[in-house]
């Protein structure tokens, strides 16, 4: 029985931030392994066009490649359509029966979550880890009381790795383990507007790529 955590988002760049949530996941719940899977597009962002999902997927893997327990995920870019986290899911755990599957998602998300296509039962197949960052209010009345009760607050304390954890649960683990002030929209913004700084916020690999192909400009 392996931990593994899927960590979605658009990764529009992957940034320092992303990278410490990573190391603090996989140290704080014990994973064995800690995925990345970058969206072609957010199905429920529609008013968002995001950076190509091939250099996103080129980016993560330049980040994380020294990374032993950490690896990138096809799985929706190379979907035949653009696919919801709910059939994301619901693959990744029906391919690996035996795992304690955990799902990783932003404060923001977290706060979109109803927007979500089938999102209760997104919540009800698997783990999730929500990771709070500053300036984003976390909430827990937009939710339903069943979902609720599934809800466990980390904040400022720590995650019990002796606990009896098995495949198919649904805790929603709050965490505030990282709390860096880190944006990908400021990132984008900081290099159409010729502002070095944003290199700070990414490996020297993606500096390097982003500055290479363009990306942003």
């Amino acid at each position: 029985m392996k931990r593994v955590a899927y960590y979605g988002g658009s990764f529009d760049p992957v940034h320092c931030g992303h990278l410490a949530v990573a190391k603090a996941l996989t140290s704080e719940f014990s994973l064995d392994q800690l995925v990345f899977v970058p969206a072609f597009h957010a199905p429920h962002k529609t008013r968002l066009i995001p950076t190509s999902a091939y250099d996103r997927y080129a980016m993560l893997c330049l980040s994380t490649q020294a990374e032993s327990h950490m690896t990138v995920s096809k799985i929706e870019i190379d979907a035949p359509e653009r696919p919801f986290t709910i059939e994301t899911l619901s693959s990744v755990t029906s391919d690996n029966p035996n795992d304690v599957v955990f799902f990783v998602m932003g404060a923001d998300s977290w706060m979109d979550i109803t927007t979500w296509r089938e999102w209760e039962t997104v919540l009800s197949i698997a783990n999730h880890i929500v990771v709070t960052r500053p300036g984003i209010e976390i909430g827990q009345t937009h939710v339903t009381k069943r979902i609720r009760e599934n809800i466990i607050d980390l904040r400022s304390r720590k995650f019990n790795k002796n606990a009896i954890c098995g495949p198919g649960e649904s805790k929603i683990y709050l965490t505030d383990l990282v709390n860096m002030k880190v944006s990908a929209t400021e990132i984008r913004k900081k290099i159409r507007q010729f502002d070095g700084s944003w290199k700070k916020d990414v490996t020297p690999e993606v500096a390097n790529y982003i500055e290479k192909y363009q990306i942003y400009n």
